[in-house]
């Protein structure tokens, strides 16, 4: 048998059971941005860290807002939602070198919604080789870097850039 050594799995464990209807709406509440690896909030939306990423950087943006529906988004929400998607590549792009980005909306389960209940973007940093046989071959994704460490770095490009 193969052992994957994975100590920061721990925290996700420990607070798994927190009774919690939905991240993109507790997570905010407790104030807690660098342990929810909450990277920016602005007046209606945010940007966040994806705890479970695709790729190192994996980010998502959400209204404050609970809604599933796009059209229940007033045009200043969807504005400023887009704004900080754009305000996110440019992040990644300085921070990360990324050579391309996957951008994207999962609108319903067969979509591949992970959160069903509240809309969110996802934006996820891509570079040439960073697919291999470990997701294919071993069901394994390899994340060169923690999440801690790209938050650190992605939090202080942000707050050198300023306003989106």
């Amino acid at each position: 048998m193969d052992t994957i050594w994975a100590p920061w799995r721990m925290a996700y464990i420990e607070t798994a059971n927190k009774p919690c209807e939905c991240i993109f709406c507790c997570l905010p509440e407790e104030q807690k941005d660098v342990e929810n690896l909450i990277l920016y909030r602005g007046e209606r939306a945010f940007i966040m860290m994806n705890n479970f990423p695709y790729n190192p950087g994996h980010l998502m943006v959400a209204p404050f807002q609970h809604t599933a529906d796009m059209y229940a988004l007033d045009d200043a929400t969807l504005l400023e939602t887009s704004h900080l998607v754009r305000f996110a590549v440019r992040a990644l792009r300085e921070t990360m070198q990324p050579h391309g980005f996957n951008l994207g909306v999962n609108l319903g389960r067969v979509a591949g919604a992970g959160v069903l209940d509240h809309i969110h973007w996802h934006i996820v940093p891509r570079w040439d080789g960073d697919t291999n046989f470990m997701p294919v071959i071993a069901d394994t994704k390899v994340l060169p870097e923690s999440l801690q460490a790209t938050f650190l770095k992605l939090k202080e490009n942000i707050a050198e850039l300023g306003k989106p």
